[in-house]
């Protein structure tokens, strides 16, 4: 096995083919692709994004990025992996209508000129009928 073939079979990996893909495209058992790909990513734990050496702090949760910077673009490149649970169907208190809340299932209005239309009983930002005059505005 020579380092051009670890390499190829990570950057495959990263592309999202699976291990039976690589496989087939290297003439290996998808096992041995499988045993190559962990051994290599156990070997030196690499940031997600630009696959530089992470170097693991002493307790606590692994580390999987280098920085803040490949953090927020590996994020940015890869939606789909969040893992977003926390959806709750709401009914708005103040016009009845049905909203989508995301991590808050006890929010009661849909959006604020609802809460304050309900709450005060007048519009959040009132439009004056005619304009104001200069000598309206005299003390």
């Amino acid at each position: 096995m020579t380092k051009q073939d670890k390499f190829t079979i990570l950057s495959l990996h990263d592309k999202g083919l699976t291990y039976i893909q690589i496989g087939r495209e290297l003439n290996m058992s998808p096992n041995t692709v499988k045993s190559i790909y962990r051994r290599e990513t156990e070997k030196k734990k690499q940031c997600r994004n630009c696959r530089q050496p992470l170097i693991q702090g002493g307790g606590g949760r692994p580390r999987s990025f280098c920085c803040d910077n490949c953090r927020i673009l590996w994020w940015k490149k890869h939606p789909e992996k969040v893992n977003r649970r926390a959806y709750y169907q709401l009914t708005c208190a103040g016009c009845g209508q049905q909203f989508d809340s995301y991590g808050r299932k006890r929010r009661k209005y849909c959006n604020h000129q609802c809460y304050v239309v309900d709450r005060f009983g007048v519009p959040s930002f009132p439009q004056p009928e005619q304009p104001l005059l200069k000598k309206d505005l005299t003390i």
